[in-house]
């Protein structure tokens, strides 16, 4: 008999608020074990404040024999102590780690295996081999089965697309949607222009090769995988009918990689239209593969916002992140969707290569020129599975440098441990640290132009600053799990 498996989401203590989106990736997971016949527990720990206690108490009652987490590379610290806190109560318990962070320390491994100059990405491995019992690179859906195996191997490599696991289109079609019945989903509290809203994923991947960007090297995460319109349509209806919201965000890498897109988009406006429903949706979209039908299209759908990477003002940073798009992509994107009643919210960052004060100074410029009905300015880091991480060279003892070929603008990295540090990603407005230096500016300098490019933005353009929520506590004395937390399937277990 297969005992119930435990699923794990992690709180992502370095975001404003942890209950905005939900994490769809390991609900598909349970999605599958459902529909297989396991049992499926799902602990949420997501803005849960003591979550080791809450992860102890739950594991101590618990009828599990394995405990399955997904993490990325900031969730990585919580992501340790949730190991250690299980291990605390069940010795016994078999630990498997997947997601991201996994999938992109691996895949910067093999290449340093391949460059026969193993480094810090074999070592950030070899922690991990040390703190889990499994590990799983690449989607999970068919992963997840060879990983409950009694003799599974301690690397289980889904990302390798001639593994049998990896997930192809054909494969992502036939998959149930997310078991967000696992989730107390009124928990979370997500709107779009005063509608609630929930997320989903339409389509995997995103095949460009931006610097800063994670998975470049991974299949997973640079190969598109998609289903049908038809299939997208569905979930969209069920999200409706289900939780009864009319409020969508698409959380695609970017939803005009699909060359369907328009035909998608006009398939949820007739869904819209005979159902009575205004849909008010959400989603990612490239710039210089923006155009007017596409525009028009969204619109008719529902779309009141698109969230666009810029990430700079500066024609050379555009040029040393690999971006593919120009600052001339970048300004008629954002003016073709304001003409078409779409707002924008403009996501940017500074720290790149070659980054100055001249260059942030224009990215400053360029948002107060083109007043983007919102915006997000972050300083990079270099995670596993960037080009800025995987392709840079140990300069001293703690730094490694990336270096852009055709400039040869250089960006300097201290060497970080990420399963201690977590706010290497983000953190509170005048709370950020930067891990980071270009040869104009040090990790102090890109923080502090990145508070004053904010504060002065928002100040001129009158946006908001967003407002975070604290984080829930988990009150042991009650000797229960509030019912947010924790949530168990009625499948029934087989053999």
């Amino acid at each position: 008999m297969i005992s119930p498996v435990c699923l794990i989401t992690p709180p992502s203590t370095f975001l404003l608020d942890e209950r905005v989106f939900i994490s769809l990736g390991i609900l598909r997971i349970a999605a599958v074990l459902e529909r297989a016949q396991v049992a499926v527990e799902h602990l949420d720990l997501c803005g849960i404040v003591n979550f080791e206690e809450a992860m102890r108490a739950h594991a101590i009652g618990t009828d599990a024999k394995v405990f399955g987490i997904t993490a990325t590379t900031p969730q990585m610290p919580a992501t340790y102590k949730i190991a250690r806190a299980i291990r605390e109560v069940r010795p016994d318990a078999r630990i498997i780690l997947g997601g991201p962070h996994v999938t992109l320390v691996a895949a910067a491994r093999k290449l340093e295996i391949k460059a026969e100059m193993p480094g810090r990405a074999c070592r950030a491995f070899d922690a991990l081999t040390d703190a889990f019992d499994i590990l799983v690179g690449g989607d999970g859906e068919a992963a997840i089965f060879e990983a409950l195996r009694d003799d599974a191997p301690q690397y289980i490599d889904a990302d390798d697309v001639d593994s049998g696991l990896f997930l192809t289109s054909g494969l992502y079609e036939t998959v149930p949607f997310p078991a967000r019945h696992l989730i107390d989903v009124d928990s979370y509290h997500y709107t779009i222009d005063g509608e609630r809203a929930l997320s989903m994923i339409a389509q995997l991947g995103c095949p460009f090769a931006c610097g800063f960007c994670g998975g470049r090297e991974s299949a997973m995460l640079r190969r598109i995988r998609k289903r049908s319109s038809a299939s997208i349509v569905a979930e969209v209806a069920h999200l409706n009918e289900v939780y009864g919201v009319s409020g969508i965000m698409l959380y695609d890498d970017e939803l005009n990689v699909n060359r369907d897109m328009v035909f998608l988009m006009h398939s949820i406006a007739d869904l819209g239209e005979a159902r009575g429903v205004d849909f008010h949706l959400r989603g990612f979209i490239k710039a210089e593969l923006f155009n007017e039908e596409q525009a028009i299209a969204l619109r008719r759908a529902g779309f009141r916002w698109i969230l666009v990477g810029f990430e700079s003002g500066s024609p050379r940073i555009l040029t040393n992140i690999n971006k593919k798009s120009t600052l001339e992509e970048n300004t008629r994107c954002l003016r073709i969707a304001r003409a078409n009643g779409l707002k924008v919210k403009a996501l940017m960052s500074i720290g790149h290569p070659g980054e100055s004060m001249t260059t942030v100074g224009e990215t400053k410029q360029w948002l107060l020129d083109e007043k983007p009905d919102d915006f997000d300015c972050t300083v990079i880091a270099c995670y596993p599975g960037t080009p800025y991480y995987d392709h840079a060279v140990q300069t001293a003892s703690d730094v490694y440098t990336y270096t852009y070929p055709k400039t040869g603008d250089k960006l300097h990295a201290y060497d970080v441990d990420y399963s201690i540090i977590e706010d290497a990603y983000k953190g509170m407005p005048g709370e950020y640290r930067a891990f980071i230096y270009t040869d104009h500016l040090s990790p102090d300098d890109l923080v502090r132009l990145r508070d004053d490019l904010e504060n002065e933005v928002r100040e001129k353009l009158a946006i908001p600053f967003n407002a975070g929520a604290p984080g829930k506590r988990f009150e042991a004395s009650m000797g229960q799990l509030p019912g947010y937390i924790l949530r168990r399937s009625h499948a029934k277990q087989c053999a």
